[in-house]
């Protein structure tokens, strides 16, 4: 008998629960849409690829960020160029 009602309102509660989580899943407002792409003037090169440069990196960077964004992102490209010439100078086997 204790069973049966201990099954009862797990039912009940689980029900709940799941009408609820529902209920705000769909209350939840659609994502926020995305900025468009930038451009790359014709680049069909991938950012942080071997075939990226210091250039085509310092192009993608916005124009209406902050300086603190800028300079980082701009640290960045530099710390990857030296990457990839470190990469390229290696031996390979």
């Amino acid at each position: 008998m204790r069973t049966d009602f201990f099954i009862r309102h797990i039912v009940i509660l689980t029900s709940l629960v799941l009408f609820s989580w529902l209920s705000a899943l769909a209350a939840e407002p659609p994502p926020a849409k995305t900025p468009p792409p930038v451009s790359t003037v014709g680049q069909e090169v991938a950012a942080g690829s071997v075939e990226d440069t210091l250039k085509d990196c310092l192009a993608r960077i916005p124009e209406d960020g902050s300086t603190g964004q800028r300079m980082l992102a701009e640290q960045s490209c530099k710390t990857a160029e030296g990457t990839r010439k470190l990469d390229n100078a290696a031996p390979k086997f």
